[in-house]
């Protein structure tokens, strides 16, 4: 519910303060006394398109700030928390321009996006007049608009329509994967062959070098090692250390000691010597190699980095692109297997979702039906009762939100042709009836703040008395607020407010007050005779708001 709007330094608004409350809040006042000034400035801070040169000439800054109040499951609370800002049960919107257009936002206190601000709007506050684009005469709308009516859920058919183009798609996807790989199908299934026939391992490209450069050398230093061998064994320093060990072992008692050291260094060399006897033998058993052995290795060797060569990819890469060539392979072999399952799930999904739409057809239809009966009980007091209103409920392309198209048409005389509102109805006519539709549609919801700017046009007598209940019906489940030169529809509001210019020669300012008792009917008298209040017109309008 709009609580309050403050206006500074806008249009011909200096400064401006208002409260509003539930119920009918009724602003009346000259022609062009500023009346839309009020809405040019709310819209401003609610986001909306409008004239660019909002800021009061001389000023510096121009400011609007609008308060709401929230309940507990209001849905502009979602928006607040999608959008990162705090949520209160107070919501205060202020926005601020330049002279230069430059427009800063903000909710709570906190700078936001133009594009949240309406977001924000849309769910706040709904605006309704002759030129109403927005909504009721835009046909695009008018689904969203009968599906609230009926109170229809569409999760399921939503979700129903969203497994259907996924697997569309899906399928889609599938053929053209499968139509590429059939063109490589006879390379995938040589490859494939070729790596499954050789079966290279991580690694086995080094080893195999390895083991080729160790075989390749045993040919050129075996000899030097065989004679290395011979020198360290019997026939050389192994014998020759040993006789000299030999021999001093035998004088040892006769020495005194002195030759104690020397065998045990002799002792220690013995063993080196073996242990460099047995590292050299064993050497010499690794160079040993089969010729035959050396060209397996080779050939093994050579074929794994032609493959790698082949394949464009380094040897330790080809079991890796033998998983994804299998894969692809597998992929080719058993394409048209997926494609026909999946086809499958597709009808099987299409046929939930023809329920589904089939479903909300139908209830869309026996709500067009209801709307329409309520529309004609609407109509008749609004001075419109040969006017007949119809909801079309059409087949149209399948989508999320089913297959249909909903479009209120009207005829306003018998035998005249229907079609849409805003071409049908004249502006008296149009007025009422977008007055009667937003009655019927608003019948199930609570708390709604809706503005009307002049949907009283052209009418008057005993049908703006009628247009002035059912603007009070309406304000009895929320807050309704209206522009309107009627004085029948004015006096049937529960608070009202006089917009009013005046100049000093220089400036001209508009102005708003709150009237209380007498000055309502002094406003009235003056929107029943004009500039000349008589007691006639004062006794008049005292007499329309006794009728309340």
């Amino acid at each position: 519910m709009l609580r309050g709007l403050n206006i500074r330094n806008m249009l011909l608004i200096d400064k401006l303060d208002l409260e509003f409350q539930a119920g009918l809040n009724v602003l009346t006042g000259e022609t062009g006394a500023g009346k839309s000034i009020l809405l040019d400035s709310l819209g401003f801070v609610l986001g909306w398109r409008g004239r660019a040169d909002m800021v009061r000439k001389g000023a510096d800054l121009g400011e609007v700030s609008a308060w709401f109040e929230l309940s507990a499951t209001h849905p502009v609370r979602d928006i607040l928390r999608d959008a990162g800002l705090p949520d209160e049960d107070d919501l205060l919107l202020r926005r601020t321009n330049t002279p230069d257009g430059r427009k800063t936002a903000y909710v709570n206190d906190r700078r936001c996006t133009g594009e949240i601000l309406r977001q924000l709007s849309d769910c706040l506050l709904e605006l309704h007049g002759q030129h109403d684009d927005r909504g009721l005469l835009d046909s695009k709308g008018h689904r969203a608009l009968l599906d609230s009516y009926a109170g229809v859920d569409l999760s399921e058919v939503r979700s129903a329509w969203k497994q259907l183009t996924k697997l569309i798609k899906d399928i889609e996807a599938a053929k053209l994967e499968l139509e590429a790989a059939e063109r490589d199908a006879d390379y995938v299934r040589h490859s494939v062959a070729e790596l499954t026939e050789l079966s290279p391992e991580v690694g086995e490209d080094d080893s195999l070098d390895a083991r080729r450069r160790l075989m390749q050398a045993g040919a050129r230093i075996r000899e030097d090692i065989s004679k290395a061998a011979q020198a360290l064994g019997t026939d050389g320093a192994e014998s020759m250390l040993s006789d000299a060990n030999r021999w001093l072992e035998e004088t040892a008692n006769d020495a005194e000691g002195r030759l104690d050291e020397p065998l045990a260094a002799l002792s220690r060399a013995l063993n080196e010597v073996a242990d460099a006897q047995r590292g050299v033998e064993d050497c010499l058993s690794q160079l040993d190699y089969d010729p035959m052995e050396l060209e397996q290795v080779e050939e093994r060797l050579f074929a794994i980095r032609a493959l790698a060569r082949k394949h464009k990819v380094l040897p330790d890469k080809l079991p890796a692109l033998a998983a994804d060539l299998e894969i692809k392979l597998n992929a080719i072999d058993t394409g048209a297997t997926n494609i026909a399952d999946l086809e499958q799930q597709r009808d099987k999904a299409q046929r939930t979702y023809d329920a589904c739409a089939a479903a909300l057809f139908e209830k869309r239809t026996t709500a067009g039906t209801e709307l329409d009966k309520r529309m004609m009980q609407e109509l008749a007091p609004l001075k419109m009762e040969t006017a007949i209103f119809r909801t079309d409920v059409v087949a149209a392309d399948a989508g999320p939100d089913g297959a249909d198209n909903i479009a209120f048409t009207v005829s306003t005389n018998p035998g005249a042709p229907s079609g849409p509102i805003n071409k049908i109805a004249s502006g008296g006519e149009l007025s009422r009836f977008l007055l009667a539709l937003k009655v019927c549609l608003t019948s199930r919801t609570d708390g709604l703040t809706l503005i009307f700017d002049e949907i009283d046009r052209g009418v008057g007598g005993a049908t703006a008395d009628a247009v002035g209940r059912r603007l009070a019906a309406l304000a009895a489940k929320g807050q309704v607020l209206v522009v309107t030169h009627s004085p029948q529809v004015a006096a049937l509001g529960t608070h009202q407010w006089q917009v009013s210019k005046s100049t000093d020669g220089q400036e001209t300012i508009s102005s708003v007050v709150k009237l209380n008792e007498t000055e309502r009917t002094d406003e009235i008298a003056r929107m029943l005779a004009g500039d000349v209040i008589t007691d006639e017109a004062r006794a008049a309008a005292q007499s329309l708001l006794n009728a309340l």
